[in-house]
């Protein structure tokens, strides 16, 4: 016997001998062989995600940086074991700091004070069917995200709040395990003993046997009329979102006594686009179908390398100029800064150029722009780059005003429309890159590069 049929016999020996090779079921290769059991190194490794949280104003991070459960967006998705809970039973009694549901610590209960001496205890049970999520401004264990008031402008270390209007246990989100398209959201989340606290002053009511109410400051929703992405959906209005999930026309103020009147035709059901107000910061819901039709963040850094690529240069002094990813000044190849390639843009009329002293007025702010003479203010251009506050994939020829903040002209002109609660009762447009509140009508301008001039 020759030394290739020995070898070929060995392989044959090891084909029949050796375990059947198994296969991925994602669709990319062949499918599993049904007649075998699959074991535990088999079961899908891949994350079921229900949707994304992002507040309006960080352009991808924190200004100290994503660090735990404090960051500038936050990812849902399906847990582990079911983490949900569901309304069980409810009761009045005349000590309420006393009874047993609020002093067992795994007992989810919410409690409406009536008076000094009457409170309604209603308690929740485990629900296998859904996951639950917390947001507020604590730090303690039961909050998923942990969210802060939003400083508009540019992002420093040192941007604090004297005084925080968001609450500690601020909402909840329910997520139905079976259908990860349906989040539901409730006004208020349970604290480290897992109860809620609406006390004497707080807003609430009863409808025959039920009981509702709602926090101090409110929780409101916004959904969109119509798709996200794409940016054809049309305004929707500010409502607000109850305890137990009700939807109700908004307060005179945002903290008044009286609540709004009931909306039967919306729910608290979040869409992609939804928008969550939590007086001091607002919150971006995207749909993980919504996230999959959106450009990614490697999408928007290749248009920036694109414009680029195209060389963009300066009228006045004929350098190139290099569009950032961030509000910062370039740097050159040996790391020094190289103020000269940071592009600005003319307010009113969109041209992009670098940085000279030609056309400046005296002790103003305001320039004159050397190609079409047209005076304005001019502003440090950069590329948002938080996929989540896109509504397509186009190319950046639009930018914010006053912030400078480039995207594509459809999300521009979306965000532009879009009016964001503003302090008690005002309600203004803002960039959703850094929050600031924009400017003039229509509120952004079209960019006009000088580039491709080789």
């Amino acid at each position: 016997m020759g030394w290739s049929m020995f070898i070929y016999l060995q392989r044959l020996t090891y084909a029949f001998s050796a375990k059947p090779k198994r296969y991925s079921s994602d669709g990319t290769d062949p499918p599993i062989l049904e007649e075998q059991e699959p074991t535990p190194s088999d079961k899908p490794k891949t994350l079921v995600k229900y949707g994304e949280l992002v507040i309006l104003g960080y352009n991808g991070f924190l200004p100290p940086g994503d660090r735990g459960r404090r960051r500038s967006k936050f990812v849902l998705y399906k847990r582990p074991t079911p983490s949900g809970v569901k309304r069980s039973k409810h009761y009045v009694v005349t000590t309420p700091h006393s009874s047993k549901a609020i002093l067992d610590t795994k007992q989810h209960s919410i409690s409406y004070t009536l008076s000094r001496n009457q409170a309604v205890i209603v308690e929740y049970m485990p629900d296998e069917e859904t996951d639950m999520f917390q947001i507020g401004r604590s730090s303690e264990s039961p909050i998923d995200f942990v969210v802060m008031d939003t400083v508009a402008g540019e992002k420093t270390r040192d941007s604090k709040m004297e005084q925080s209007t968001i609450s500690r246990f601020a909402c909840r989100i329910l997520a139905d395990r079976a259908n990860p398209r349906i989040a539901r959201i409730y006004a208020a989340g349970f604290d480290g003993s897992c109860n809620i606290f609406l006390g004497e002053k707080a807003t609430k009511w009863q409808d025959g046997r039920e009981i509702d109410g709602l926090t101090t400051n409110g929780i409101l929703i916004w959904h969109p009329r119509g798709a996200f992405c794409g940016g054809e959906a049309k305004m929707g209005i500010w409502r607000e979102v109850s305890v137990g999930g009700g939807i109700y026309s908004l307060r005179h103020s945002r903290s008044a006594q009286q609540k709004g009147e009931p909306v039967e035709d919306e729910s608290n059901v979040l869409q992609d686009g939804t928008l969550i107000d939590l007086c001091g910061a607002t919150l971006l819901w995207r749909s993980a179908e919504g996230l999959s039709k959106s450009p990614t963040k490697s999408h928007l850094e290749k248009m920036v390398d694109d414009l680029n690529a195209g060389r963009p240069q300066c009228p006045v002094g004929l350098n190139t100029l290099v569009i950032p990813r961030r509000v910062t000044v370039t740097m050159n190849e040996s790391g020094a800064v190289n103020e000269n390639q940071q592009p600005y843009v003319y307010l009113n009329c969109g041209h992009v150029q670098g940085h000279h002293d030609w056309g400046q007025e005296d002790d103003s702010e305001a320039r004159r722009c050397p190609i079409c003479l047209e005076t304005g203010p001019i502003v440090k251009l950069c590329m948002g780059i938080e996929p989540a506050f896109y509504v397509d994939s186009g190319p950046p020829t639009f930018a914010f005003n006053p912030c400078g903040h480039m995207a594509t002209e459809k999300t521009v002109k979306y965000w532009a429309s879009v009016l964001i609660p503003h302090g008690t009762n005002s309600f203004e447009a803002v960039c959703p890159f850094c929050a600031t509140l924009l400017a003039g009508q229509p509120g952004y301008v079209r960019l006009i590069f000088q580039d491709n001039v080789d």
